[in-house]
């Protein structure tokens, strides 16, 4: 009974309190199980480029980057006389984002970076170099996500960007993800490639 009762606590989900130091991120490996709780923003293709071709200053950014979660995500906002409310905030395709990836994680210090379908190369190496690691948010639960945004601390290039594609930046609690690119250059979206790879080959007679 207590080795069932050690396994259920193993397979607990990590709590995990932004902003995230480095020695956070190291904890972390490729199939951890998190909730995540403090501010994370949001940002899409217009948002990455602006970041790497403008490289705004502090000054300029409404909120410090340093240790947070850039959450890749268009979500839909409803605004009321109390404020901004998250209708709908499931994540959108990361990939799009690849070649902007690795200098927003050099450059502004982030320790995760959400979305959906994992990460190339290139980003896996700055995961790698800079501390930082690749969550995984659920698919088709935009509505169930949303409400785990207790509130909208502030938006940024609304104007400019429109509604999904400006930073959002919100206030989640136990936001849950799986950790599914660490640190360590692990990336189980890499091993299904791989192992998906070594099937077609043996079901088309080529091993």
């Amino acid at each position: 009974m207590k080795g069932a009762e050690a396994a259920m606590k193993e397979a607990d989900p990590k709590r995990l309190r932004l902003p995230l130091t480095r020695e956070d991120v190291l904890s972390l490996r490729a199939g951890d199980e998190v909730l995540i709780s403090g501010r994370i923003v949001t940002g899409r293709d217009k948002l990455h480029k602006f970041l790497v071709s403008d490289r705004p200053s502090g000054k300029q950014m409404p909120v410090d980057l340093e240790g947070t979660i850039l959450y890749h995500c268009g979500p839909i906002v409803k605004k009321s006389s109390k404020g901004y409310e998250i209708v709908a905030c499931g994540p959108t395709t990361s990939m799009r984002v690849e070649m902007y990836e690795p200098v927003v994680i050099s450059e502004y210090g982030l320790r995760g970076i959400m979305g959906k379908g994992g990460m190339g190369p290139q980003t896996l190496r700055a995961l790698r170099e800079y501390g930082c690691v690749y969550l995984h948010a659920i698919g088709g639960a935009a509505v169930y996500l949303a409400q785990r945004v207790k509130r909208v601390a502030g938006v940024w290039k609304l104007e400019e960007f429109g509604m999904a594609e400006a930073m959002w930046i919100l206030e989640v609690e136990d936001f849950p993800a799986i950790v599914t690119m660490d640190s360590f250059g692990e990336s189980l979206h890499g091993d299904i490639e791989r192992k998906s790879s070594d099937e077609f080959r043996r079901l088309i007679g080529l091993v």
